[in-house]
């Protein structure tokens, strides 16, 4: 892509997060940065990964995910001003992106970020191999490459689109750690995505990650029974044309680690 169609993408982004109330379209966007439909959806989906309208659907998620943790209690107003007219869809939608429900969400903000911090001072998954028991066919291995002075979490996983707003086939979380192996990822064509938190005392940094370093491999992932894979994704700061992480990487680690326990 060339700088002029990185723009135009960038500045459609912009619109879409000054007027996520409107009923904002394609051809409205085209319209605004200088392009045909047509061509406007190509490029966009060429610079972010998805469509306009997914696009769109996300930040309106990540809004609500903001407002909430500011104050819940004005839920109506929040609804309004992110484009959805009745609760019950942005439940619906709300639960299905990120995992749980709204008033969920708000409840469970500062016990989950707690439990992330915990992990500051070793890793928040310990694979154990259990003797006797041969090694699986299926062997993923993904390195991690930060940068030096990066300090956090590093969340890692399998999505079936390249935008983390719903659960992955698998994934996993390391804090010092760099390298990670997966033999639990059902076949099927997958985006490799990552995600660098830096440790923080404010909950909301665990959960509404503009700050977050992004990482992903570059191809999508075809993963078969027996495969024997090695993937490295380089974590960067992120870029304006990056989509929202609506997914509660948080509860992932949390429902994770309580699967751990109960094998």
């Amino acid at each position: 892509m060339n700088e002029e169609q990185i723009a135009a993408a960038e500045a459609a982004i912009r619109y879409m997060k000054e007027h996520l109330e409107d009923d904002v379209t394609s051809e409205r966007l085209a319209a605004i940065v200088g392009y045909s439909p047509f061509h406007f959806s190509r490029i966009f989906k060429q610079a972010t990964g998805i469509s306009p309208r997914h696009y769109l659907s996300a930040l309106r998620m990540e809004a609500g995910k903001s407002a909430l943790l500011r104050d819940p209690s004005l839920l109506m107003k929040i609804l309004l001003s992110i484009g959805f007219r009745s609760p019950g869809s942005f439940h619906t939608r709300f639960k299905q992106n990120v995992g749980m429900s709204p008033r969920k969400f708000r409840a469970f903000a500062q016990p989950l970020s707690s439990y992330v911090r915990q992990y500051e001072l070793q890793e928040p998954i310990a694979e154990k191999e259990k003797p006797g028991i041969p090694s699986p066919m299926q062997q993923i291995r993904c390195r991690i490459e930060a940068p030096p002075s990066f300090r956090g979490i590093v969340f890692v996983g399998f999505f079936p689109s390249p935008i983390p707003d719903q659960r992955p086939a698998a994934g996993t979380a390391m804090n010092r750690s760099r390298n990670c192996t997966f033999t639990d990822v059902p076949p099927g064509v997958y985006h490799a995505l990552a995600a660098g938190i830096p440790w923080s005392l404010n909950p909301k940094d665990y959960f509404i990650l503009n700050h977050a370093l992004r990482g992903k491999y570059p191809h999508p992932i075809q993963v078969a029974e027996n495969s024997s894979l090695q993937v490295t994704i380089s974590l960067r700061e992120p870029l304006a044309v990056d989509p929202p992480i609506v997914v509660n990487l948080p509860l992932l680690l949390f429902e994770k680690k309580e699967r751990n326990k109960a094998k």
